[in-house]
């Protein structure tokens, strides 16, 4: 995993947030949400932040997040989940024990990074639903694609929430040097290379961009619920 100092990002992006939530309509639809708005972007990923907080100080993950009451100002209940969050994982050090996603990394440092990503691609729903979206740092979202490549995608096929690629599939950052990586472990099978900017490749893993100019094989491919 690239060497990030994920505290600071965790506590700009998720300020970043609130902001958004403070600018937006909370009735916006979110597109790449089917059936979501703006506000329950906002409570989901609140309701995740309550729940990494419990994974780490309980040590598993039963947890049902609560809700903001009726009328509670969006943002500022968001807000309160993230300063939560941010402040328990800023305190408690890396390589404590934590429930976590990854079964080969149980440390409270696996959130730090989760959430960091967890934040910009939901930034990204609220923004894009209100008009132009802010470009993502290359470096960041191609860290990204290498958790869903490394761990996200791996966890998917290993609970069968999706299929093991019948090949694997290339992702070439463009705007990055050196920067390729590989969904899928089909070996001795011809791959499907997918070549875009670190930020597009990061958003189709996430089902946030269109894959009709794609090789039909890797679209089909990234059409698969790759992460969760």
């Amino acid at each position: 995993m690239t060497t990030i100092d994920w505290i600071p990002l965790l506590r700009r992006h998720t300020a970043r947030f609130a902001e958004l939530l403070g600018r937006a309509d909370p009735d916006a639809p979110v597109e790449h949400c089917p059936g979501w708005t703006v506000r329950d972007v906002a409570v989901h990923l609140g309701g995740v932040h309550q729940w990494v907080v419990h994974a780490v100080v309980a040590g598993d993950p039963s947890l049902a997040p609560e809700p903001p009451v009726p009328g509670e100002d969006l943002a500022e209940w968001y807000a309160r989940q993230a300063q939560a969050l941010v402040g328990l994982l800023a305190a408690t050090p890396p390589d404590a024990a934590a429930w976590t996603l990854d079964r080969d990394d149980r440390t409270a440092g696996f959130w730090r990074r989760r959430q960091v990503h967890e934040v910009v691609v939901h930034a990204w729903d609220v923004e894009h639903a209100g008009g132009p979206t802010t470009p993502i740092d290359p470096a960041l979202a191609w860290d990204g694609v290498r958790e869903v490549v490394d761990v996200l995608h791996p966890r998917q096929v290993r609970l069968d929430r999706t299929p093991a690629p019948p090949y694997a599939v290339r992702l070439v950052a463009t705007d990055l040097d050196d920067a390729v990586a590989m969904l899928g472990d089909a070996a001795g099978t011809d791959d499907v290379e997918v070549r875009a900017t670190a930020e597009r490749l990061l958003l189709l893993l996430w089902h946030r961009d269109r894959t009709d100019d794609l090789d039909p094989r890797a679209a089909a491919v990234l059409a698969e619920p790759v992460a969760p």
